[in-house]
């Protein structure tokens, strides 16, 4: 079978919440769902007829007024339970963390010291400005959606405090 992966954990999820037309969950996921996945319209298309050829989501045309017909998803049995399943397996695996920044850390010292710092500087208001918008987004998503941006939160916060702490470091105080 296909290895299926959180993409299609996402999209399992939120037709198994309620059947919706490719455009609805597309636009869904771009507009309110940015800070936890950067999947995009046409990834989130090609997922869902892939979905559909495994049998784990069917489909159906629906007119509505003059507009084209329009493809509806809705979960299968074979999907709830390949669903429950890829829930588990995800959520129980402990992923690699490693991000670009990890591999320019290790040739760190090939950079002047103050270039270093002001690289230093320029990825912690960056995380800085990530944390406040992930922030702001919890105020706006409750329940389940809540729990992934208060994880992604921890691990920015993290990372704003291992740079504030390096930037302390003598190499880079110019002492």
């Amino acid at each position: 079978m296909y290895p299926l992966d959180e993409r299609h954990l996402l999209l399992l999820g939120l037709i198994k919440a309620q059947a919706r037309h490719g455009y609805e969950l597309a636009d869904f996921i771009e507009r309110n769902l940015c800070r936890v996945t950067d999947m995009k319209k046409a990834t989130a298309y090609f997922l869902l007829d892939r979905l559909a050829a495994l049998g784990l989501v069917s489909v159906r045309q629906e007119q509505a007024g003059n507009r084209p017909p329009r493809r509806v998803f809705s979960i299968t049995p074979a999907g709830e339970a390949a669903f429950a399943r890829l829930l588990a397996a995800t959520l129980g695996q402990a992923e690699t963390m490693a991000s670009p920044a990890d591999t320019a850390l290790m040739f760190l010292e090939h950079l002047p010291p103050a270039a270093a710092r002001t690289a230093i500087e320029q990825r912690l208001a960056g995380v800085r400005q990530r944390l406040a918008e992930t922030r702001e987004a919890q105020a706006s998503h409750p329940g389940s959606v809540h729990l992934a941006l208060e994880h992604i939160e921890v691990h920015l916060s993290a990372e704003a405090a291992w740079l504030t702490a390096l930037l302390a470091q003598p190499a880079y105080t110019g002492g």
